[in-house]
């Protein structure tokens, strides 16, 4: 699956679950570093405004489907790609990382919720090694001397994997810089992912997330924030069909 934006081509692979997680195995025992994103509907629509976070994401290597639009859409396309939502990933990459020996990074939005995020991660995957909790300050802008900072502690920690928790487009801005200066370490942007963990947010059910409501969730518990996200969604979604029907034959 594919998707055009200004003059640029973003494309959603790997596919699914199983073949995402096969390549990030190879990448972390290899010690090759890679810059992953999670596609959804939001991002569709602050890459069209925002030229910084297009750049980055044309500089991430593996790109997977995080919202079920995106699913949708592919399927309209006749090129179906499997959901693999950012916040579902985190324990398996960060177990795929104590299988490799590689001690992993976490930044994100405040010290005790990065914290509370180690704490529980190491809980569920036995023999993983947090080298590095980083929580940027904030007005954090990942382009500026504070993004140099992060990349350096980085560097310092050793660690072979980043989980990166900054929300959009701040994280993808700053796993396309830190990408191209540490091109040994992987990078993972995972959105609310390790607050989930931490406690600090609370998640759909798993009925609503089976449903494809968990929109209907975030809505509901954040309507100021989420509402008008969900407005601008529904502006480009039927230019966005209209562009997968085309893709069709």
């Amino acid at each position: 699956m594919k998707f055009h934006i200004q003059d640029q081509v973003i494309r959603v692979a790997p596919r699914d679950t199983p073949r995402l997680l096969s390549v990030l195995s190879e990448r972390l025992r290899a010690r090759r570093g890679f810059a992953l994103a999670t596609l959804n509907l939001d991002h569709l629509v602050k890459l069209r405004h925002d030229p910084a976070f297009l750049a980055a994401y044309m500089q991430h290597d593996l790109v997977v489907a995080d919202g079920n639009p995106v699913v949708w859409l592919s399927r309209i396309a006749g090129r179906p790609v499997g959901l693999v939502p950012g916040a579902d990933m985190v324990v398996p990459i960060a177990r795929l990382a104590a299988e490799a020996g590689v001690s992993v990074a976490l930044v994100g939005s405040t010290e005790d919720a990065l914290r509370a995020a180690g704490e529980g991660l190491c809980a569920r995957v036995p023999g993983l090694v947090i080298a590095a909790r980083v929580a940027p300050p904030m007005g954090f802008d990942p382009a500026s001397q504070q993004g140099a900072e992060v990349i350096a502690a980085l560097r310092a920690s050793g660690a072979g994997l980043c989980l990166l928790a900054l929300g959009a487009p701040r994280q993808e801005i700053l796993a396309a810089r830190a990408h191209t200066a540490l091109p040994q370490m992987g990078f993972a942007s995972i959105g609310a992912g390790l607050d989930f963990i931490a406690g600090v947010q609370s998640r759909a059910p798993l009925w609503m997330r089976r449903l494809a409501l968990e929109w209907l969730w975030r809505a509901l518990t954040s309507p100021r924030r989420m509402l008008p996200r969900y407005a601008r969604c529904a502006v480009i979604l039927p230019g966005l069909i209209i562009a997968a029907w085309r893709l069709r034959g």
